[in-house]
C-alpha cells in the first residue's frame, strides 16, 4: 500500500471510536455481580410497613428517570445516548447507592436492612450522576460514565455519612447537597476530558426544535415533582411546609427565567435552552431552607433570586469557562444546578441565624448554622478534589475514549437502520 493512502485510511480510522463490543458488557457483568454477591451475603428486607411514603417515591422516580432522562435530550443528534445512557446510570448506580447507604447508614449484626426509606434515599442520590453527566454529555463513551457513576455514588454517599454523623446535620438535609455536589464533581471532569475543538460550537452541539421540546418535556416533569424530591423524607410535621414553599419558590423562578431571558438577550426574544434551565432553580435553591421557611415571601423571594443568578450565570459565566478555565459545560449544569445551591446553601445558614437572633438558644443555632456552612463547603470540597481524581482515571487509553470528531453523535454507539444526515 502506497505511504500516503495507508496515512490516509490510518488518519480516517481514528474519526471512528473504538468498539466497546468487549468493554462495556465486561464491565457491566462484573459490577452487576459484585452487587449479587454483596446483596445475597449482607441485604435482607425490612418486613415493616413503611409504604406511607410510596406515593412520593413514585414521584421521585418518575423525576430521577424521566424527568432527568428526557431533561438531557436537548442535543439534536445525541437523544438516542442522552435519555439511554441515563436510565443505565440510574439501574446501575441505584443499586450501588443502596449498598453505600446500607453499610454506612443502616448496617448492623452483619446486615444490612433495605427499607422504602433507604431506597427512597438511593435514588435520591443518583441525580448527582445525571448532573454530572450532563457537564461530559456528549464527549465520554458509557463505559467511563458507568466508572463515573460508581466512583460519584461512593463518595457522595460518604460525604452524607460525614455530613450526619459528624457535623450533626439532618438526614434529609444531606440529600440536599445532591446539585451542588454532581455539578462541581461534573466540572472537574469536564476539565479533563476538554479538546481543543471544544472552542467553537460544533453544529452536533446544537438544538433543533423536537430536541428542545423533548428537553422541555423532562422540565415539565422534575418542575412537577420537586416538591416530592425536597419532602420525601421529612418528618410529616414539616411536609406541608417543605411542599408549599418548593412550589413557591420554583414558580417564582420560573417566572425570573422569563423576564431575564428577554432582558438579556439582543433580540429581545425568549431562549428557550435559558427557559428549560433555570425554572429549576428555585427548587434547586430552595431544598436547604424548605422545611424551615415559615412565610411564603421568603421563599418567593429566594426563587426569584435563584432564576436570576441561574440566567445571568448562563448568560456570563458559561462561556468564560469554556474559555478561560478550558472547562466546557455541555448542559450549563453550573448555571442550573451549581449557583443555585450555593445560594440556597448559604441563604440557609442566614435565615437560621436571623430566625434565632436574640433568643435565648441563640449559642446553638449558631453552632448548627455553622455545621451546616461546614457541610456545605465538605460537599464542594469533596465534589472537586473526587472529580479531579476521577477525571484523572478517565483519560486513561483502557477507557478507548471516542475521538473528538465522534463528540455528540448517537451513531457511535447506537445501531441505525439506516444512517441519514441530520436525523
Amino acid at each position: 500500500m502506497p505511504a500516503g493512502l495507508f496515512l490516509f485510511c490510518h488518519t480516517m480510522a481514528s474519526k471512528y471510536p473504538p468498539s466497546l463490543r468487549i468493554h462495556l458488557p465486561a464491565l457491566i457483568l462484573v459490577y452487576e455481580t459484585c452487587f449479587i454477591l454483596v446483596f445475597y451475603f449482607f441485604v435482607s428486607y425490612d418486613r415493616e410497613r413503611d409504604l406511607d411514603i410510596y406515593p412520593a417515591f413514585q414521584d421521585v422516580s418518575v423525576m430521577v428517570f424521566f424527568g432527568f432522562g428526557f431533561f438531557l435530550a436537548f442535543l439534536r443528534r445525541y437523544g438516542f445516548s442522552s435519555t439511554g445512557f441515563g436510565l443505565l446510570l440510574t439501574a446501575l448506580g441505584v443499586q450501588w447507592a443502596v449498598i453505600m447507604d446500607g453499610f454506612l447508614f443502616h448496617f448492623s449484626h452483619g446486615k444490612v436492612k433495605i427499607t422504602l426509606q433507604s431506597i427512597a434515599a438511593a435514588v435520591m442520590s443518583i441525580p448527582t450522576v445525571l448532573i454530572s453527566a450532563g457537564a461530559v454529555l456528549g464527549k465520554a463513551n458509557p463505559a467511563q460514565l458507568i466508572f463515573m457513576a460508581m466512583m460519584e455514588v461512593t463518595i457522595f454517599t460518604t460525604n452524607r455519612w460525614i455530613a450526619v454523623g459528624i457535623l450533626q446535620v439532618p438526614n434529609h438535609l444531606s440529600l440536599m447537597y445532591v446539585p451542588v455536589f454532581g455539578t462541581y464533581f461534573g466540572l472537574m471532569i469536564a476539565w479533563w476530558l476538554y479538546h481543543p475543538s471544544l472552542t467553537q460550537k460544533a453544529e452536533k452541539e446544537t438544538s433543533k426544535p423536537i430536541s428542545h421540546l423533548f428537553a422541555m418535556l423532562g422540565t415539565l416533569f422534575l418542575w412537577i415533582f420537586w416538591p416530592s424530591f425536597n419532602s420525601v423524607l421529612i418528618d410529616v410535621r414539616h411536609k406541608t411546609v417543605t411542599i408549599y414553599n418548593t412550589y413557591f419558590a420554583i414558580a417564582s423562578s420560573t417566572v425570573a427565567a422569563f423576564a431575564l431571558s428577554v432582558a438579556t438577550n439582543k433580540n429581545g426574544k425568549l431562549s428557550m435552552a435559558q427557559i428549560h434551565n433555570a425554572t429549576l432553580a428555585g427548587g434547586v435553591a430552595i431544598g436547604f431552607s424548605a422545611s424551615s421557611i415559615q412565610h411564603p415571601w421568603i421563599a418567593i423571594t429566594l426563587g426569584l433570586l435563584a432564576g436570576t443568578v441561574s440566567i445571568l450565570g448562563s448568560v456570563f459565566l458559561q462561556n468564560c469557562l469554556n474559555t478561560y478555565l478550558r472547562i466546557h459545560d455541555t448542559c450549563g449544569v453550573h448555571s442550573t444546578f451549581g449557583l443555585p445551591s450555593l445560594l440556597g446553601g448559604v441563604a440557609h445558614v442566614v435565615l437560621t441565624i436571623a430566625d434565632h437572633w436574640g433568643s435565648s438558644n441563640q449559642s446553638r443555632w449558631g453552632y448548627l448554622a455553622l455545621m451546616e456552612l461546614g457541610a456545605l463547603s465538605l460537599s464542594i470540597v469533596l465534589s472537586l478534589v473526587a472529580g479531579l481524581v476521577t477525571g484523572f482515571l478517565l483519560i486513561s487509553k483502557l477507557w478507548k475514549a471516542p475521538h473528538a470528531m465522534k463528540y455528540f453523535d448517537d451513531q457511535a454507539y447506537w445501531e441505525f437502520p439506516h444512517l441519514a444526515v441530520g436525523y
